[in-house]
């Protein structure tokens, strides 16, 4: 575990040192920040004391933000010839891939956590559900998590960042438009399995309040997946 946190606390360093950080937290506030505050179907239009339309917003920034933030995790280190150097070290791959996604899941809750105004902001106009804020966050967490995993993942495959990015944004678009599209137009089996394989279903259930376990098998296995094919890449190009 020593290990896993050195090598995180290195990679969030490297965020700040690049502006990456800095970056991302200003993007994420202003787009967030715009869209749920002042644009069209913000706050004051739904006339709800909820954070629903901050956690659709959000849903769909951190979809393009995440595979720019995952882009240069490991295909930067390959290009460079410094992951061979870090593995040369007393330290396995798995322990690698944890800390390199722990490193960007902690600057995504970083950037989450800065949006707490809003809901003591909305808190302030009327009843709102704290259970469903606490759902709907834990749900961008779990999301970014899994864009994480799926971004670790494209980075070991190319040395190219952005090959990398495309290809992470690419594998998202299925999880967040094409599985929902095609769950729509089949029925039974197929139908069931497209739905269950969209992110909408299990992202529009927990923002509205309710913390399935199907919801949390469904992203903790993509997560896993990602990180353990994550791994075998990296795997492969030590043993070559």
């Amino acid at each position: 575990m020593k290990e896993i946190w050195i090598i995180t606390k290195r990679e969030l360093q490297a965020y700040f040192d690049s502006l990456m950080a800095y970056i991302l937290l200003i993007l994420f506030l202003g787009f967030s920040g715009f869209f749920t505050w002042i644009y069209g179907s913000d706050i004051f239009f739904v006339k709800q004391a909820n954070l629903q339309v901050f956690f659709n917003i959000a849903y769909w920034t951190l979809f393009f933000f995440i595979p720019a933030l995952t882009m240069r995790l490991l295909s930067e280190e390959n290009r460079s010839g410094t992951i061979e150097l870090l593995l040369t070290k007393p330290i396995s791959e798995w322990q690698v891939i944890v800390a390199k996604f722990l490193a960007a899941l902690l600057l995504i809750v970083a950037a989450l956590l800065l949006t707490l105004p809003y809901y003591i902001t909305v808190s302030s106009l009327g009843n709102i559900d704290n259970g469903a804020v606490f759902s709907g966050y834990l749900a961008l967490i779990l999301v970014s998590g899994m864009y994480i995993a799926i971004g670790l993942f494209t980075s070991s495959v190319t040395n190219n960042q952005i090959v990398t990015y495309l290809l992470a944004l690419s594998i998202g678009i299925f999880f967040q438009i094409i599985f929902q599209m095609l769950s729509t137009n089949l029925t039974g089996i197929l139908g069931g399995i497209t739905d269950y394989l969209s992110i909408n279903s299990h992202f529009d259930s927990m923002t509205r309040g309710v913390i399935d376990s199907r919801d949390l098998v469904y992203f903790f296995s993509v997560m896993l997946l990602g990180l353990v094919f994550s791994e075998s890449m990296l795997m492969k190009k030590r043993s070559v």
